[in-house]
């Protein structure tokens, strides 16, 4: 029984030490690319990525993605992209993250033709993953609240693209000690995924972010699709 629990406990600590160490490397490696917009009033990249979030029954965006898309717009309008990425789940009939954050979007005045939708962003590796295989960006500024930026920006460079991170944060939210704590464990695990690369759930044919973004209103592939991770 000695032995067992002995066991265990360095189970526990190697897990732990393994998390810490994970955690330490994703925020290093983003920290020097995460900045102020104003910093990027020089830049011009290929597309501002606006990972998705909770989108509610009558299609009202959720706190946190209203405020990243109010920053990315912010960014846009000075010119930083002339391309939106919003890449969210729209994994079936009922639940569309994507032409919800599109509708807002367009009524906070950006043309529909800048807008480029990925309707298979389930996840932050599967959204970073599409945007330098899919839509062939090489260099993008991530906008997300900070809780999430470090991995969002650090997959975005583990896939070739030259990233920025601009923080979303416009207040506080609810919950932020449990989105803290998954977000301390998804960096581990995309630590790993990026080192592995496993495919996303759904690949599809290649958009140009030269085309009219209107391309890209209508999902890619038949629903419902079983999304993962």
């Amino acid at each position: 029984m000695k032995r067992a629990i002995r066991i265990g406990l360095w189970a526990i600590l190697a897990g732990g030490m393994l998390c810490l160490l994970a955690n330490l490397r994703v925020m290093a490696v983003a920290a020097p690319r995460i900045v102020w917009p104003n910093a990027l009033t020089e830049e011009k990249v290929d597309c501002i990525i606006v990972p998705g979030a909770r989108v509610y029954e009558d299609g009202t965006l959720c706190d946190v993605l209203r405020d990243r898309l109010d920053t990315a717009i912010g960014l846009y309008q000075a010119g930083v992209s002339d391309r939106l990425l919003l890449s969210g789940d729209h994994g079936s009939v009922d639940y569309d993250e994507v032409t919800a954050m599109k509708a807002y979007a367009v009524q906070q005045g950006v043309e529909e033709r800048d807008i480029f939708l990925d309707h298979a962003g389930f996840s932050t590796y599967e959204t970073m993953y599409r945007a330098a295989s899919i839509f062939g960006a090489k260099s993008c500024v991530v906008v997300t609240q900070r809780y999430h930026l470090s991995r969002a920006v650090y997959l975005a460079q583990t896939m070739d693209m030259e990233a920025y991170g601009v923080q979303a944060d416009r207040g506080a939210y609810q919950r932020m000690g449990y989105y803290e704590t998954r977000e301390a464990l998804a960096r581990v695990k995309d630590m790993f995924f990026a080192a592995l690369r496993p495919a996303p759930t759904y690949l599809g044919e290649p958009i140009s972010l030269l085309e009219d973004g209107r391309v890209t209103a209508k999902a890619p592939f038949a629903m419902p699709i079983l999304a993962e991770g």
